[in-house]
């Protein structure tokens, strides 16, 4: 597996396949044509089925056209072999003729592949040499340690870094989704409700405020990832409420701290990370559901890491009596 920081990517939504992916290769191949007169990019499969309401061509001109104009060309019916979300640039002279190409996915998660087993200059390097959980499941117990000691002994010393950065854009995505009203990007005209829902979740009776304010939170999220706003992608964008509305609220209803917030998104990220190596995250593979139950698994993981803490201290309790 490769480190949680290819997991948890910064970035603009409202799709880390959708737009997330298409701008990091847009800049990309703009920063190797910055002569060119014309760029034209066609958008493939379910890129091209979907992209325009999740506002693909408005992030790919928006990158490019800083450089030269753009033209995007649909090829919603047309699969290339793959991944179903490709796309195919070419910059072009000021007398039309093609002076470069290149063909590349969005594979998911914000990640870009350009499809080759070999030479792909998206590969990097497998940091994690326990790929299934119960491989690391199997480590913990034999070791005593915790999910997310694991993932400190894999990551480089800055992952608690990143994972800090990855936590104040997840928070300040709350904040701004909770004191946002108005309406939504797009044709439907959906207005925004997390303000509205915060609002009256926060004056229910006890039993019933914790349930009200993190579906407040997670919905705040996703109205920020839905207007093109910074999210995280965790493990998608599609699905990127869901982590930060539950540490939100641990954050503030429980007073966890900072330390055990970054521990809890090690954790989770893991999980996560287990998926992605071993199956999809990537909506045109598994459908949205499946990125929204990824995330809602990074959740169970957390829960069960908690039971296994209590239970390794009841032990001791028990071996010291």
């Amino acid at each position: 597996m490769r480190s949680l920081k290819e997991l948890f990517r910064i970035g603009k939504g409202p799709s880390s396949s959708h737009t997330m992916g298409p701008q990091k290769a847009s800049e990309i191949f703009k920063q190797r044509n910055p002569q060119t007169s014309r760029f034209e990019v066609t958008l493939y499969g379910s890129l091209a089925a979907t992209g325009k309401g999740h506002m693909t061509d408005a992030i790919i001109i928006e990158t490019l056209s800083t450089a030269a104009p753009v033209d995007i060309v649909w090829q919603p019916s047309v699969f290339l072999p793959f991944h179903p979300n490709g796309m195919r640039f070419v910059a072009k002279d000021a007398n039309g003729n093609d002076i470069d190409e290149w063909t590349v996915y969005s594979i998911g998660g914000g990640a870009l592949s350009e499809g080759k087993k070999e030479g792909d200059m998206f590969d990097t390097e497998e940091i994690y040499n326990m790929n299934s959980l119960t491989e690391i499941m199997h480590w913990c117990e034999k070791t005593g340690r915790s999910y997310w000691e694991y993932v400190e002994q894999c990551e480089t010393k800055d992952i608690w870094d990143y994972l800090h950065e990855v936590w104040m854009v997840m928070q300040a995505a709350v904040e701004r989704g909770l004191n946002r009203e108005g309406v939504l990007p797009g044709p439907l005209g959906l207005p925004r409700k997390a303000a509205t829902y915060y609002v009256k979740a926060s004056g229910y009776k006890q039993t019933l405020q914790t349930r009200g304010l993190v579906y407040a939170y997670a919905l705040a999220v996703s109205e920020e990832n839905a207007s093109g706003g910074t999210i995280v992608t965790a493990p998608t964008c599609g699905a990127c409420g869901v982590l930060p509305a539950v540490l939100y609220h641990l954050h503030k209803g429980h007073n966890f701290s900072q330390t055990r917030i970054l521990h809890a998104l090690a954790t989770a990220g893991l999980f996560g990370n287990i998926v992605k190596k071993n199956a999809s995250i990537s909506g045109a593979d598994v459908g949205c559901q499946g990125e929204v139950g990824v995330a809602c698994a990074m959740l169970q993981q957390l829960r069960a890491n908690c039971l296994v803490a209590v239970q390794r201290k009841l032990n001791m309790l028990l071996k010291w009596d």
